[in-house]
C-alpha cells in the first residue's frame, strides 16, 4: 500500500485494510521487514482490539517476507525509472505495474494464469483498441 508518509498511521491502515478481508483471519505471527511503524501500528491495533494480544509481530529484513517477495518484480521495473517527479504519478504507475501482475498471475475474472491471449484482448476490450 503505497502512502506519502511510511508511518504508523499508514501501517495501521494497511493492516485493518488487509485484516477487513473476507478471506483473511485473525494471524497468529506477522512477518514484516525491520521499519519502526510497524510495532507501532501493531501495538495501536492490539489496544483497540482489531488484532488478539497474542499475536506476535517478527520483523525479519527477509525471513518468509511474502509482501517483499510479492513487490520484487515491481521493484525490477521502477528501479531504471530513477524514481517519481510526484506522488501522484508514483500512485497511478504503481497501479498500473500491479493490475498487469494480478492479470498475469489469474486474479483477474475470466483471465487464465498464463493465458497471454486473453490477457491482450483483455486489454484491447479495455481500451478500446480495435486490431
Amino acid at each position: 500500500m503505497l502512502s506519502a508518509k511510511r508511518d504508523g498511521k499508514a501501517a495501521a491502515r494497511f493492516f485493518r485494510k488487509v485484516l477487513k478481508a473476507k478471506h483473511t483471519q485473525t494471524p497468529r505471527v506477522i512477518t514484516v521487514d525491520k521499519n519502526a511503524a510497524y510495532p507501532v501500528a501493531v501495538d495501536e491495533l492490539k489496544q483497540d482490539k482489531t488484532l488478539k494480544a497474542e499475536t506476535e509481530l517478527r520483523q525479519s529484513k527477509y525471513l518468509n517476507n511474502r509482501i517483499e517477495q510479492d513487490h520484487r518484480n515491481v521493484k525490477r521495473i521502477v528501479k531504471p525509472m530513477m524514481g517519481f517527479q510526484s506522488f501522484n504519478t508514483a500512485r497511478r504507475t504503481l497501479q498500473g505495474i500491479e493490475a498487469m501482475a494480478m492479470m498475469r498471475k489469474g486474479q483477474v475474472k475470466g483471465i487464465n494464469q498464463g493465458d497471454s491471449v486473453s490477457q491482450a484482448e483483455f486489454i484491447n476490450e479495455l481500451f478500446g483498441v480495435i486490431t
